[in-house]
């Protein structure tokens, strides 16, 4: 079994050497790693410092681009009478002009979305990392998006059966994502590697996202100025979690 956790070294020097240790996908899908949320919490913490200018620079960047994204596209649609007008032309009854614009803006923040989350695997294995690189992934938008309306798709599916398997495959399909950037697989592929690799160890993973939602939410009691230190924490903790489980590979990283 692979050493699944390593302790921020006292070296600096070391420590900011790029990490090349944790898990892959044979270990992944053996479940031969081990989530230990303090142990993975306390990692993501030790590495806030110096990452939280990136990770909120990101975070601006693609706000920046989404919301007069997601505006304009709402603005034309509607000025062309597919949404916002009941007695548009192509106005219907389960608004679909509604899921026209979501699928349009999916096409431009699932690219960057990936982005945010390889920016947290980066961090996590101390990697070089930039900002501006949440912008790096629009050639696999085609796989990007492919993986979202399966994801989509699959975890309907699975609240229609009871609810329980939708809370089950929103877990398990958690790091469907960054596989397809990080280690170029297809769609279900990804999917399916996510879903088999987690099963293994899936009441750590659901147990670390209940203390990552718990922290969110104090996070945000005090004018939301823990936010400052939670989202770039939680988003490290992400890539703890991937790096334990699936490892990293530099080399597919743009």
């Amino acid at each position: 079994m692979n050493d699944v956790y390593q302790a921020p070294s006292a070296n600096l020097q070391e420590a900011t050497q790029p990490y090349t240790g944790g898990g892959s996908i044979a270990d992944g899908l053996a479940g031969n790693y081990k989530i230990d949320i303090g142990a993975i919490l306390s990692e993501a913490w030790s590495k806030i410092n110096g990452a939280k200018g990136t990770v909120w620079l990101a975070i601006l960047f693609y706000m920046i681009v989404t919301i007069p994204l997601s505006m304009a596209i709402n603005f034309v649609l509607a000025k062309i009478g597919i949404v916002g007008h009941s007695g548009g032309p192509f106005s219907t009854a389960f608004n679909g002009g509604g899921f026209l614009a979501q699928l349009i803006q999916t096409f431009v923040t699932m690219p960057m979305a990936a982005g945010m989350m390889m920016l947290g695997i980066k961090l996590a294995v101390r990697a070089p990392v930039e900002s501006t690189e949440i912008f790096d992934y629009f050639p696999k938008v085609l796989n990007l998006v492919g993986t979202m309306v399966l994801w989509y798709v699959l975890v309907a599916i699975g609240f229609c059966l009871l609810v329980l398997p939708g809370i089950y495959l929103m877990i398990a399909y958690g790091l469907a994502f960054p596989l397809v950037v990080e280690k170029n697989m297809s769609p279900w592929e990804a999917l399916e590697t996510s879903r088999r690799a987690i099963s293994h160890h899936w009441f750590g993973v659901f147990g670390l996202y209940l203390v990552l939602m718990v922290l969110m939410f104090l996070a945000c009691i005090p004018l939301g100025i823990g936010l400052i230190w939670m989202l770039p924490m939680m988003l490290i903790t992400m890539g703890v979690v991937y790096r334990t489980i699936f490892g990293y590979e530099g080399a597919t990283l743009p």
